[in-house]
Order: C-alpha cells, then structure tokens, then sequence
C-alpha cells in the first residue's frame, strides 16, 4: 500500500513537471504578455460574440489549470478577463477559477509532500499544526488579503498544514475577492494599459496594506473588548507598587522573581510556608538524600562478591533521617529569603490572597501590582479511603519527620513516589508492601520498564500488590490492616506504618481564584502563554501542569515572567516539545520523547533499536550489568523520537538524548561523537551503532566485497 502511494505521488510529481515544462518550451509565456493580449482582444471580442459560452468555459479552465499548476501567467489572465468578459462577468469567472485553481494547487502540495515533512519535522510543526486548527482560516484570509507572499506560494505551504480543504477554498474564495476585482477592473481598461506596474498605483497598494491590517486590528479589537468585559468590575490603580507579585516560593516562584529583578523590575515574592516549597523540603532534596542512604547500605550487603567484606550491615534509621534533613538544611541556602533579598527580589512571609487583578493582599495589607504570577505548587493527594483519617498515615509531605522506622511500611501507591520509597525503605530493614490499584508499576512507562522495576523492587524485598484495590482500613485489636480486593479476592495486609503516596494535585484554593472566576478545576487554566482568564495573571509549576516536574517548573517560569512583564510587546508560547523524566529507583528510569505505548497510542510510526547494558564494559566493572538503552526513531531515519533508559545513571545519560532532540541532533551524530572509555555514557553510543548496523547499505557493501576481492586478485 505504501509503495502504491510512493509511486502515485511519483506520477504525479512527474506529470506536474511535464506540464510545466510543455508550457515554457511551447513558448506559451509569450502568449500571456500583455502585448499579445492586447493585440489578440479584438479577435478575442469576436469570439465571445459567436461562442459565448465555449469562450467562457475554455477561459475558466485554463485559468484553473493556471493557477493549479503555480504557472507565471494568471495575472495576465485576469486582465483577460476583464477586457474580454466585463468588469461582472470577469470577476465571477476569474473568482471561482482562482480560488478551484488554488485549491488544486493546495492539494496536490498535501498529496505530494505532507505526509514526508509532518513526518520528519512533525514534532516542531506541532504548534504550527495546533495554530492552524485554532485559527488557520484567520491566518489564510490576512495572508489573501496582502499579497506580499506570491498567492502560489501560499498555496504550497498551506498543503503542508492542517487546514481543511474546504476553509481553504472559502477563505480563499473571500480573500482574494479584492485584488481580482482591481485587476479585472484593470483588464476592462486594457488599451490605456501600458505596463503591469501601472496596475497598482501607491493608493491601490495602500487599500491593500489597510485591508490586510483590518484583521489584525479587529482581531486586536476584540481581545481588547473581552479584556474590558473581564476587567469590568474591577477598578484598575492608576500607580502600582510593584511590577510584578509571586505567589509561592517553590522552583517556578523562585525563578520568576529571580528573572523580574534580573530584568530591574520592582518585585515581592510571597511565601506562606518554606522557601524553596516542595522540592527543596519535602520532595527531591529529601528524598534523593534518603535513597542514596538506602543505596550505600544496599552495596554493603552487596560487596562481599567483590571481595570486600563489611560483615552485618546495621541500620541507624535516626541518624539517616537527621543526615537527610541535614541535606535540606546544605541546600536551603541557595532558596533562603537572604539571598533573594540580595538578588533584589522583596520576599514576603505570609498568606497571599488577590482580591482584584491587579491587587494582593499580604496578611490583610494590599499591594498593587501591574501582573501576577501564582505559583503555588501542589500537595498529597488523598484517597477517599473509609478509615484513613484515623490510621495515622503519612505523605510524602510529612514522611520526613519520621525517627523511629517502622518495621511494616505499606505503601499505597505505584507511581514514582511509591517505587522510590518503597525501595529506599526496603532497603533500609523495614518490610515493605506496595499496593497498586493498576496492573503495573510506573503506569506511563513501556510494559517492560514496569516489569523491570517490579522485578528489582522485588528483589530489595519489596512485596508488590498490582491490581490490588483498597477499600478501607480496620483496627484488628491494636494491628492495623488495609482491606483490598484483588481480581475478585479480598485480601488483609497488617502493616505499623501508611505511607499514601497516590499523586499529588494542585494548590488552587486559599488565594481567591474563586472570587475572581479563574477557572481552576483540577490546574489553574492557562492558555498556550502561561496566562489565566486575566491577561495580566499567570500561573506556572505543578498549579498550572501539565508536567509535575521542578525542571518543568522553572521552564515554564521564564516564560510567565517574562510574558507578564513584556506581554504588551511580544508574547512567548511555553515550549513543551522535549522534556526529560526520571524515576529514582534502583536502577533509574530516564526518559524523553515518546515511549511504544505513548506512540502505539498517538498513532506515530517508528523503529526501535536497543542496546543491552549486559554489554558495556563500565558496567560490566560495576557490577551493574542490567538494563538497556531503547531509541525511537522515524523509520528508516536517525531522527530521535524518544528515548529510554534503564540503568544506573540513566539520568545522567539520558542528557544526551535531551541535547540531540532539542536541537534536531540524529543518532548519527551520537554515533561520530567520541565517549570516553569506559564510561556510561557510551552506550548511547552503541545504541546508535546498533542503528547503524540495521540500515547498512547490503548492496553497497556486497560490491565492496566483490571490489575487495579483486583488489586481492
């Protein structure tokens, strides 16, 4: 079927060259002079007295084969029109002609190339593609409207587009309404015509620059009119204090206050709680620091084969956790107030509540402020779970004041979070049960992945629950047991701690969105710039997602500062093509781009080569030969569409993929940079040399080797 396609468009291609070519060596170009035409108008006139309608209907199809075949000819034959067919009858004709023409034009451009340029630069056209399906007729009709891209170009790239055929032709139909008009008129005064720069006089190309300038200025009008219709009940100051209030001092906050004083803007950051939020106090700080205890004691146990003996490994589960928050206390300096404060920025403690667009109130005292930018992160989620309250459960907000370990941990949750304290605790001496109400661990991940880190979870000593559903917690005696249903089954598990580690969701409540009308259901609504239902009030970070990452965080906060302060002057779309992923278990998974299921899903066609980490030498010298490196790419092409790893450092590794995606890097530019030996690293290397491998040119190297031989005589 492919191959039919292939070769259609390869006919195609061939017959729209052949014409072209048949129309310049006929000379048919120096028919369609404006000399020719006025030396040919009289016979012209005569013929349209003896066969009106075979005139018109030859005239209308050689002007749609004109226009679809992108020939130099169709003003000429616009001026045709008008001096043969009157200044009505000629714009009819040449009206529909044109925009059938065009259409044609459009399609065979589709026909012949979309498909080969969405699929090699399908990812950065995505919000080329997102933009046409909003709003590509708008783009379509300003474009018709000022000619100054030629109409056959436009009709070329809007075959790479989205944009329905049948928007295509009426806008086009409307669009080009205006020019055909003048140039018919033109044609109806063909003998006082003396050249075809006469046709469009400074004022003529005025009237044009003013129409093609009235959709933008509408389309300005009416954001305008809804703005005015959002401020309306809102009395605006005419000074403001600041230029900009932060709500929320966690990465996204802490960055857009950072860029406004970098830029001199006169800024308050406002926090209710801890600076540097979630990541610095209760999420990566902390946790990384408890799963690299976790990880030394495993390697302890595990040294014995390398001939280091260490003898029983105990646990002081007190000392790790004091050395955990001893890490949150060495980093808490790079968020403190301090430093912020001798960055410029006016940090604020307190609770921040907007009570107008343009004013926050600090603790009951208002300040008034030019544009907002709520970054208030987000918390536990909480299931609704009959005995929960009572059970004494903990999050991973307030694990990390934990001293005694427990001896049974239940971890209800298998996303990121449940894996790596179910791990690290494991690992730690405490029995650890994970109950997943899915059928997997890590659910967005490939099958594999899943399968892969249940099986190392399980080796920790990890007892893993999928498809396991709680339905509540009792009291049996003074033991505490969750009650869950597995695949019909109802089951017990006693444990002595819960830890609820089922998601998180977003801060939206507590600081007015409600009084305003933000829509903020389960994010703050945002639209493709970071602003909320007020143009001057963002939202960024995990309160405004779609990613819950701290890197995505401070991503999305350039773009909602700079946005809120430089807004009326140019706009930024958050950018969300290549972002990159990590689950801290033991081995790390590391991802970017798509994974099977993601494109298996999405419908996106792709190869996967792979490369085993049993293979590499540095982890062959570690001890750590598990894991694989997966590379997806377009078929046939080292263009990266997603990669994953496994592994240890998959993290670290996984940057190089980052880089090549970001920057339209291919695998075989991986393969000609040089690794260092031995290192992790290479095997992103060896990944694009298995690639390599799968595309050698046989043919080529089969004459290679028959060159070869004879060489040898």
């Amino acid at each position: 079927m492919k191959k039919n396609a292939t070769l259609i468009r390869w006919l195609v291609v061939i017959g729209l060259l052949g014409a072209v070519v048949a129309f310049f060596a006929l000379g048919l170009q120096h028919q369609l002079s404006l000399e020719a035409l006025k030396a040919r108008q009289h016979a012209l006139d005569a013929w349209r007295q003896a066969h009106p309608l075979v005139l018109a209907g030859g005239f209308f199809l050689v002007y749609v084969a004109v226009t679809a075949l992108s020939l130099p000819a169709a003003t000429l034959l616009t001026l045709a029109g008008g001096a043969v067919f009157g200044l009505l009858e000629g714009t009819v004709l040449v009206s529909f002609a044109s925009a059938i023409g065009a259409t044609l034009a459009m399609l065979a451009s589709r026909f012949v190339l979309r498909d080969t340029v969405q699929e090699r630069f399908g990812k950065r056209l995505s919000t080329i593609n997102e933009g046409m399906q909003r709003e590509g007729a708008f783009y379509l009709f300003t474009l018709r409207l000022v000619p100054v891209i030629p109409f056959f170009v436009v009709n070329l790239v809007m075959g790479l587009t989205t944009l329905p055929a049948r928007t295509f032709y009426w806008v086009s139909q409307l669009g080009m309404l205006a020019a055909t008009v003048v140039f018919v008129n033109a044609g109806t005064q063909l003998a006082g015509l003396h050249s075809l720069s006469g046709i469009l006089s400074p004022r003529i190309i005025g009237s044009f620059a003013l129409l093609g300038v009235f959709p933008l200025l509408a389309r300005w009008i009416v954001a305008r009119g809804k703005a005015r219709r959002v401020y309306a009940r809102w009395p605006k100051p005419r000074q403001f204090d600041r230029n900009l209030v932060v709500i929320g001092a966690g990465s996204a906050g802490l960055v857009s206050a950072y860029i406004a004083a970098t830029v001199r803007a006169k800024v308050t950051l406002i926090e209710s709680h801890q600076m540097g939020g979630d990541c610095l106090n209760t999420g990566c700080v902390p946790s990384k620091s408890l799963i690299h205890a976790a990880r030394l004691a495993a390697q302890a146990r595990a040294a014995a084969p390398a001939g280091v003996h260490v003898g029983a490994v105990r646990v002081d589960f007190r000392a790790v956790m004091e050395s955990v928050q001893r890490a949150v206390e060495a980093v808490a300096p790079h968020d403190s107030v301090e430093r912020y404060r001798e960055l410029g920025v006016d940090v604020q403690r307190g609770h921040a509540r907007i009570v107008s667009p343009w004013v926050v109130e600090l603790n009951g005292k208002p300040i008034t402020t030019r544009a907002i930018v709520i970054a208030s992160g987000a918390e536990p989620r909480l299931p609704t779970l009959p005995g929960l309250e009572g059970s004494g459960y903990l999050t991973s907000d307030t694990l990390w004041q934990l001293r005694e370990q427990p001896a049974r941990l239940l971890v209800l949750g298998g996303g990121p979070i449940g894996c790596e304290l179910a791990q690290a605790f494991a690992r730690l001496g405490s029995r650890v049960t994970q109950v997943q109400s899915h059928q997997r661990l890590l659910e967005r991940e490939d099958d594999e992945v899943s399968a892969f880190v249940q099986a190392r979870l399980s080796a920790d000593g990890v007892t893993v629950r999928t498809g396991c559903r709680a339905i509540a917690i009792e009291r049996d005696g003074e033991e505490k047991v969750l009650v869950c249903e597995d695949a019909g089954e109802r089951m017990r598990v006693p444990f002595d701690l819960l830890l609820v580690a089922v998601g998180r969701q977003p801060r939206t409540t507590g600081f007015g969105l409600e009084e305003l009308g933000i829509p903020a259901a389960k994010t703050v609504e945002t639209d493709a710039w970071l602003a909320t239902l007020y143009p001057n009030i963002y939202a960024c970070g995990d309160v405004a997602g779609p990613y819950q990452f701290t890197h995505v965080a401070a991503h999305q906060a350039w773009y909602a500062a700079v946005n809120a302060l430089f807004g009326q002057f140019k706009r930024f779309r958050a950018d969300y093509s290549v972002i990159p992923a990590v689950t801290f278990v033991d081995p790390e998974v590391a991802r970017v781009g798509l994974n099977e299921r993601e494109a298996k899903q999405q419908d996106v066609a792709y190869e996967v080569t792979r490369y085993e980490l049993d293979d590499l030498d540095r982890a062959i010298t570690e001890d750590h030969a598990h894991g694989f490196v997966k590379v997806l790419t377009v078929p046939g092409k080292d263009r990266i569409l997603g990669a994953t790893i496994v592994g240890q450092h998959a993290g670290e590794m996984l940057a190089e993929f980052v880089l090549a995606m970001r920057h339209g890097l291919g695998l075989n530019k991986i393969l000609g940079t040089i690794h260092a030996y031995p290192t992790w690293a290479e095997a992103n290397k060896y990944a694009a040399g298995n690639w390599k491998k799968a595309h050698a040119p046989e043919r080529v190297l089969g004459w290679l080797a028959r060159y070869h031989t004879w060489r040898r005589g």
